[in-house]
């Protein structure tokens, strides 16, 4: 029998730790080796038993969750769940945390707090299962390509040129790791890149702040989608936490469709329900790519894309910070390509030919 996956939970809220130890300890094969109010009551406790995991609050006494998260990313990494509530200012705290290296994030409300611990049980011992599971050195990486120049284009379009054609469309899916690895590989396209859309699985309100931060980033043009937008070379377009998002053509265009439902493969935004409208609405047009992520959403809708006639690229398991996705979609053989990280922009660039 596999060792337990053993768990320090650090929260200033004692109805947190509480639940949170209660709700982990259930759950066959993780242990709970303890839980501290602060991250310099974590540190004495884990000096001593260092964990597989932390659960770690933003907003603390002491020293806050983001200093001790670059402390430990630093240090001795370790793959961290951030329980935060993602509200205002404490959004971009999170966003924060994600660039420091945490590897999920578990949105928590203001009100209600031991009733919703209880309801999003599931996603937290999946969260933390996913981030055992992390390839924290695939995580560093990810940090280092993003700092990497953009790939050359051809030429700078003329002006006005972006407008004039959407034919091919690139559709992207990834979870977990996937704000680093976007990073690395956004931050590496010109802006005549074809338009491009994606799916990463993040809680509402915080895709906007995350779309913020790479076209702050990015040559290309990063939004948060929005019902209706037109699909433009050099632009990215985020599915919205919380909604679908799906391709239609119209006429020589690509038209987001962005929409509430119930969640597929149990998300919302799904990989899936992006890659099936890509494979009927542009079909050889098209490139997927999956990215690092737990779970197998996308995989069948990579299928279908490939399928289609459109290429179709995984990332492969030594740059995927969770190589779940991807690994569903190559034993479906849904990828036409298996690369690292580090080759995907050229791909994206190249329309995902060898």
């Amino acid at each position: 029998m596999a060792d337990p996956i053993r768990v320090m939970v650090v929260d200033d809220s004692a109805v947190v730790r509480q639940v949170v130890t209660e709700l982990l300890s259930r759950a066959p094969g993780i242990e709970v080796v303890g839980a501290a109010a602060d991250p310099l009551f974590a540190l004495d406790r884990m000096n001593k038993a260092w964990p597989d995991v932390i659960t770690l609050d933003v907003e603390m006494p002491r020293m806050d969750g983001i200093t001790f998260l670059k402390k430990i990313m630093a240090e001795r990494p370790t793959p961290v769940v951030v329980c935060s509530t993602l509200t205002g200012k404490g959004s971009e705290t999170a966003m924060q945390a994600l660039a420091a290296g945490a590897v999920s994030i578990i949105t928590k409300p203001t009100l209600g707090l031991k009733s919703f611990l209880h309801d999003a049980a599931d996603d937290l011992v999946a969260a933390v299962r996913g981030a055992a599971r992390a390839n924290l050195r695939a995580l560093g990486r990810s940090g280092a390509l993003s700092a990497a120049r953009p790939l050359a284009a051809a030429a700078e379009p003329a002006a006005g040129a972006m407008a004039e054609t959407t034919d091919r469309l690139i559709a992207i899916g990834t979870s977990t790791g996937g704000t680093q690895a976007l990073e690395a590989v956004l931050g590496r396209l010109p802006r005549t890149t074809p338009g491009i859309v994606v799916v990463q699985h993040m809680p509402e309100k915080f895709t906007a702040l995350f779309a913020q931060r790479l076209d702050q980033l990015c040559a290309v043009e990063v939004l948060e989608a929005a019902d209706g937008q037109r699909v433009l070379p050099g632009r990215v377009l985020i599915a919205p936490g919380g909604r679908h998002m799906a391709v239609r053509r119209s006429g020589a265009h690509y038209i987001v469709d962005v929409r509430d439902g119930p969640p597929v493969n149990r998300h919302k935004p799904s990989v899936d329900v992006l890659f099936r409208s890509v494979a009927r609405a542009a079909g050889r047009n098209a490139l997927g790519v999956i990215m690092t992520g737990m779970g197998d959403d996308g995989a069948r809708g990579l299928k279908e894309m490939r399928d289609a006639g459109a290429r179709t690229v995984a990332q492969d398991e030594a740059s995927c910070v969770v190589f779940g996705m991807p690994k569903e979609a190559i034993r479906l053989d849904a990828a036409e390509r298996i690369l690292p990280l580090e080759r995907i922009p050229e791909a994206l660039v190249g329309g995902g030919r060898p």
